[in-house]
Formats: C-alpha cells, sequence, structure tokens
C-alpha cells in the first residue's frame, strides 16, 4: 500500500494560525517535508515546529532563492525523488508550506511531480494576503469590487497598465522591488492610500504607510495593499 503526499498550508507566521485539519496531518504523518534556504533555517518549518512530534523522519529541500535561479528544476526533481521513495514505502508524506500550498507555494511544483502517481490531498492555510489584510484592518473587497495580485518582479510596464485599472491591489514579492512600486503608485496618485505590511503575524510584524517606509529596508516577506476608494454602502 503506497502512503498519501499532503500539501499542507501551516499559515504566515503564528504557530496559532494553523488550521485543525493541519494539526492532525502534522500530528500522524511519519515524514515531514519542507522548503528552505540554501542555507539557514525553513520558515515552514519554524512555523510548524510547535506542532510536530518528536521522531517524525525529514526531508529537507534547500533551494536557491536567486530569482534568476528559481524554481530550480533539478532541486524540484531531487526533492520529488526522496519525497517519492518514502511513499512507495507506505508512508504518508506532509510537505508543509507557510502561507497555502496553491498560493505562490513552492508544493505546487512537487504537485505536478507526482500527483499522476500518488494520492494527494491539499490542506489550504491562512495566505499572506488574508494575514496582512487583517493585520492593517483594512477590508479587501466589497460588492463588484475586484482585487488584483500584483508580484513586485513583474516588468514595470505591466505593474503600471494593472495598477492604474485595479479597484484593490495587493502587490507581492516586495524586496528590492520596493522602490519602484512606490515610484508607480506615485505616479498614479495612489501612494498616500497604500498601505505596508511586513512579516504579518509574525513577532517582527510592521505596518505602516507605505509612504513612510524606506524602500531600501523591505524585506521579500512584505505586502502592499492599497484601495481606491471606502466600502461604503
Amino acid at each position: 500500500m503506497r502512503g498519501r503526499l499532503f500539501g499542507v498550508g501551516v499559515g504566515p507566521g503564528d504557530p496559532d494560525l494553523i488550521t485543525l485539519k493541519a494539526l492532525k496531518i502534522l500530528q500522524s504523518a511519519p515524514v515531514i517535508a519542507y522548503p528552505a534556504p540554501e542555507a539557514g533555517v525553513s520558515l515552514a518549518r519554524a512555523i510548524a515546529a510547535p506542532h510536530i512530534p518528536p521522531g517524525r523522519r525529514e526531508v529537507v529541500i534547500r533551494m536557491p532563492l536567486d530569482p534568476k535561479r528559481f524554481p530550480d528544476r533539478s532541486t524540484y526533481d531531487e526533492a520529488a525523488a526522496a519525497i517519492g521513495e518514502h511513499l512507495r514505502n507506505g508512508d504518508d508524506v506532509a510537505v508543509i508550506c507557510e502561507g497555502d500550498p496553491f498560493f505562490y507555494g513552492s508544493f505546487m511544483y512537487l504537485f505536478d511531480r507526482l500527483s499522476d502517481e500518488f494520492e494527494v490531498q491539499v490542506v489550504p492555510g491562512v495566505s499572506s494576503l488574508m494575514a496582512s489584510a487583517a493585520a492593517s484592518l483594512m477590508p479587501l473587497v466589497a460588492r463588484n469590487e475586484a482585487l488584483c495580485v500584483l508580484p513586485a518582479p513583474m516588468a514595470e510596464a505591466d505593474l503600471r497598465a494593472r495598477l492604474a485599472v485595479a479597484d484593490v491591489a495587493a502587490i507581492i514579492k516586495l524586496g528590492r522591488h520596493a522602490a519602484k512600486i512606490i515610484d508607480i503608485l506615485r505616479d498614479l496618485n495612489l501612494l498616500d492610500g497604500a498601505i505596508y505590511i511586513s512579516h504579518a503575524t509574525m513577532p517582527d510584524q510592521q505596518v505602516s504607510p507605505l509612504a513612510e517606509v524606506d524602500p531600501a529596508a523591505v524585506p521579500y516577506f512584505a505586502m502592499i495593499l492599497v484601495r481606491r476608494g471606502g466600502v461604503g454602502p
């Protein structure tokens, strides 16, 4: 009998935001896999740590964070092979992802490699988008408004075109692209209403008007929320 593959969202940072279903899987799966940088600790593993019983076998998926090398096909090929071996031996494997597995989650690359051969279940998690809206006390969308999610590394012309017409926008993966985003929002007269959130739900969470943020100090795990109007009836 083959094991089952679980893609488990563990939320944006606060361990208390994990779902009950994710908790049950983490406490029962004999193998835990998770993404990690080439050096250093895994954010997903750190979030889930209070809920992982001792003695679990672990598969650490070390991957480059350089945008020019991500996603690294060979990294996911090797990880899928290691996870597949556990599954063929009959062990369930829980692959944990910060946020939600299918919202810019690394699990989707493993899913693409393993779902044809093994049973897969995906457990949704609280995404950084929902966490940032809650942290900033900013309602996202109302009535017939449309939400546009934009990765900051997009080409500047594409970002300008989409932000020019968006009712509400969430700009993610900021890091070194923060200055570009600030310039675009200023040109579109959207800067004053933009809210900046970094490390949502974590101990070092920061929420402030974007106009007050130093772009040189913006981390990768940061988001900008901007809307054109209020949410009144």
